[in-house]
């Protein structure tokens, strides 16, 4: 049979073939003269619906299936691996039903594939544009700084040591930024190692209070454990990391105190069964509700003026985030402007 694949060309070829089987039929009970015409003309019936059923049906099939096949196999082809053999694919059951199905699977697969590229596109915009907020004001801290220095300051020693420093201040915080960043990428990727032990977490909290203590003092913010713990609480994690979590923590409740007196900040252990719950509390600022889903991303600050007044990186809490994750376990924040915030995240019992 001819393949046909123009829908106009299919319809003349079905209604002459038909049209042409009926004639043939009438000239043929014409010729014989039949008395009784009842029961021929019931078979002749009976033999144009076989003929008309069938050709449909193989028309049908060369010009519908044909170019269904086509779509099916570009689609079914997509989703196989490389490894099967595309070429003897066959279409069995109801096609029409099989590849609504399956173009509609495709098609919404395909959406939320260009949906991510596009949230991707856009995380990367803004990662960039953020990189480069954070890191330009340091450069032109410094390029400021020297530009001074040259025009005449350095034989000042009212300015020279000063702007010295201030210059190294802004150093330092460019090194903070592209270590973090590093420590983020690293995490992210897997490359990072995570250094397993089994540790008292109270006491290196103890020793963060005691590494943030001059820090503390200055901001006049009291520091200290929720109550009196007199036994080891062990858990299994990396001790490092997990002290860079505290560190960062305990350090931002220093910061955005402002407080001028009674500032405090609290960190409590609670036994929750196979894991351990450590919550730092500060009596602090607090955090908008609007901000409290955002607080984990990169660079993104509550107030910004105000945060980029405390120094930082901006990617503390986003590195705190990855740490506890990468533990496989998880942190939470909950915070009301004016009353203060608590972060809490769990760690595995030793």
């Amino acid at each position: 049979m001819v393949k046909v694949t123009d829908p106009k060309r299919f319809a003349l070829i079905s209604a002459v073939l038909i049209t042409l089987v009926a004639i043939i039929a009438t000239l043929l009970l014409l010729t014989f003269q039949l008395k009784s015409i009842l029961l021929p003309a019931l078979l002749v019936g009976i033999i144009i619906f076989l003929f008309a059923y069938f050709l449909l049906k193989k028309l049908v099939e060369s010009f519908i299936y044909d170019k269904i096949k086509i779509i099916y196999k570009t689609i079914h082809s997509l989703k196989r691996s490389k490894d099967e053999d595309k070429s003897n694919l066959v279409i069995t059951g109801d096609t029409l039903e099989l590849v609504n199905r399956q173009v509609l699977e495709w098609g919404e697969s395909k959406t939320r594939e260009i949906e991510e590229l596009q949230a991707t596109a856009k995380y990367r915009r803004d990662f960039i544009g953020n990189v480069s907020h954070e890191l330009k004001t340091p450069i032109f801290n410094i390029q400021g700084y020297v530009l001074t220095l040259l025009d005449g300051g350095l034989d000042d020693p009212s300015v020279n040591k000063e702007y010295l420093l201030r210059a190294e201040k802004s150093i330092n915080r460019m090194i903070a930024i592209v270590e973090d960043l590093e420590a983020i990428s690293q995490l992210e990727s897997g490359q990072l190692k995570l250094s397993m032990t089994r540790f008292d977490i109270i006491g290196l909290t103890r020793e963060v209070i005691e590494f943030l203590e001059i820090k503390s003092k200055n901001k006049n913010v009291k520091i200290e454990l929720a109550e009196i713990y007199e036994k080891a609480l062990f858990v299994k994690a990396d001790k490092e990391r997990i002290r860079q979590v505290l560190i960062n923590l305990v350090e931002n409740s220093i910061k955005y105190n402002f407080k001028q007196k009674e500032a405090l900040t609290k960190i409590g252990f609670f036994d929750m069964d196979e894991n351990i719950l450590v919550e730092v509390t500060d009596n602090g600022v607090g955090i908008a509700q609007q901000d409290l889903g955002r607080i984990f991303e990169r660079f993104y600050r509550t107030d910004k003026g105000r945060s980029r007044e405390q120094g930082g990186s901006g990617l503390g809490l986003a590195i705190v985030k990855h740490v506890i994750e990468a533990h496989k376990q998880t942190i939470n924040v909950r915070s009301y402007p004016g009353v203060g915030t608590t972060f809490g995240f769990t760690l595995k019992k030793g």
